[in-house]
């Protein structure tokens, strides 16, 4: 376990979890031991997590001064890890009171944040107040549940002085979980065993916090910042991260649906997505209709968009190769549509979902008249929004697009594959009954693409029919079609091929 010592000879352990990046971790309670952040949901796979025992805390030595427990004093802590770590930099995550310590380290050290992630943050430090409203609306969400009438009558008591935190505690701590579940009583138990109550009390003492001065300091920290609220949390409530937020200039809000305090513990998928989105600087996000969609970006900024669309269970990467040759040349964007990657995984997939998301990310992005690639699903959506709005689409690239006929013999029940997967398996069965019984218009309107087109085949071995993808060439206007002999996957088994034809219809380079 190792250890360093900090700024009054303390000595300060944090542990380490995964590989990568380092990604300083800050525990929240107020004062608990880093354990209960465990290795935030899997978010190892993509960091190495720093995970910090505050003073006092864990496997960290208690102070000769109880008074340095004081949030602002902490933050020389955070400061001595940097440095022992050897960082010019760091990227900081704060967890719940810890946000308030995350935001103290950003407004004293601005020039030594990477980035900056608040989970479900403390926000005393800025000068928010989290309402006794705020906690009886977020409250009044978990009606439905068996332990609401009791947990409601609990946070009442406390708001009248009838009890303390620590009477009602018991019937409270459901709420700030997404779902009651045993991982979450588990939870909750192993987090409270690791507080330090005496020192928490401390965290909070009286000139803790200088809203005014701290505000203006955040106001000139150029670093991005990522805010995640949990939905059903009241402190804060989604309304008063967005406050925090709107504290920066460079800060996006993220609410995660169905989560409390802990999103990590209530979908521990779509937390990792969010933040491992935010945190990769090769991935940017943009909201579409209320769906947040990642993707990567290469090339000049000032030259020509194109667009690279994946097909069902791919994502953004999978035009890496593609992307690489064409930003020579091209300003490439390559998106992951609604529940792929490290977009949004929201449930209620479709085609015409699909085309929504690419014609809002078009629109959002001001890409009105850039080049579509799009690749089977992908495609799919493009030629549906091509059939609607073809002045979004200036030319249109269909590989191994299905045609809209429906599968002969249909595809029965799928299986899902065991462990994780990089798309959310719903797409399966919901595309697969639309691609066994297709709306009839989709392939009528064909004749509408008033865009070039071109059609790219992977011949015999493609499980697309290729005799109908040549029908389909054929009712777009002036389409091309190209045949390239390397199945479904003509992009990343034949690269070269494929970029020869994307330059021959004038994308890219010859």
């Amino acid at each position: 376990m190792p250890m360093f010592t900090t700024y009054d000879g303390t000595r300060l352990a944090y542990h380490l979890r995964g590989e990568g990046e380092p990604l300083l971790c800050i525990p929240g309670g107020a004062m608990r031991a880093s354990e209960y952040l465990g290795d935030l949901g899997g978010l190892t796979a993509h960091r190495q997590l720093v995970l910090l025992d505050l003073r006092g805390t864990g496997d960290s030595a208690a102070p000769d001064d109880p008074a340095s427990y004081r949030c602002d004093r902490q933050v020389a802590d955070v400061e001595a890890l940097r440095g022992h770590l050897g960082l010019d930099r760091i990227d900081l995550l704060g967890h719940s009171a810890s946000g308030n310590l995350a935001l103290l380290y950003a407004a004293r050290h601005p020039d030594r944040v990477g980035s900056l992630t608040l989970v479900a943050p403390g926000v005393r430090a800025v000068g928010i107040e989290v309402t006794e409203d705020d906690w009886r609306s977020a409250v009044a969400l978990r009606a439905g549940e068996p332990w609401y009438e009791e947990g409601r009558a609990a946070f009442e008591r406390t708001w009248a002085g009838e009890a303390d935190w620590d009477e009602v505690r018991s019937a409270i701590r459901p709420f700030a979980y997404g779902r009651w579940d045993a991982a979450a009583q588990w939870h909750e138990a192993a987090a409270q065993a690791g507080a330090n109550r005496d020192a928490a009390s401390a965290y909070y003492a009286e000139g803790s916090f200088e809203p005014k001065a701290t505000t203006a300091a955040l106001a000139e920290v150029t670093a991005p910042v990522l805010v995640l609220a949990g939905e059903y949390d009241g402190g804060p409530t989604p309304a008063r991260a967005a406050e925090l937020a709107a504290l920066f200039p460079n800060a996006e809000l993220a609410v995660q649906r169905g989560a409390g305090h802990y999103p990590w513990i209530d979908d521990a998928e779509a937390f990792v997505r969010t933040v491992a989105a935010f945190l990769d600087p090769d991935v940017r996000t943009v909201t579409v209709g209320g769906v947040r969609l990642a993707y990567r970006v290469r090339g000049a900024e000032a030259a020509p968009p194109v667009v690279l669309v994946h097909g069902r269970g791919g994502d953004s990467r999978d035009w890496a190769q593609i992307a690489e040759r064409l930003a020579a040349t091209r300003r490439v964007y390559a998106v992951d549509l609604r529940g792929h990657g490290l977009s949004d995984w929201p449930g209620g997939y479709s085609f015409e979902a699909f085309r929504d998301d690419l014609r809002g990310f078009l629109v959002a992005l001001g890409l009105a008249g850039a080049d579509v690639v799009g690749h089977s699903m992908g495609g799919a959506a493009a030629a549906l929004l091509a059939e609607d709005e073809p002045g979004l689409i200036g030319r249109l690239v269909l590989e191994e697009t299905p045609p809209f006929f429906p599968l002969d013999p249909p595809r029965g029940p799928a299986e899902r594959p065991e462990g994780r997967l990089g798309f959310d398996w719903p797409v399966v069965p919901s595309t697969d009954a639309q691609l066994n019984d297709p709306d009839p218009a989709w392939r009528g309107r064909f004749a509408a693409i008033a865009v070039p087109t071109l059609v790219v085949a992977g011949g015999p071995a493609s499980r697309i029919d290729q005799k109908k993808l040549a029908w389909m060439a054929s009712r777009i206007p002036g389409a091309r079609l190209v045949t390239i002999d390397a199945g479904h996957l003509v992009h990343t088994e034949r690269p070269a091929e494929y970029l020869a034809a994307l330059g021959e219809f004038g994308i890219g380079v010859l």
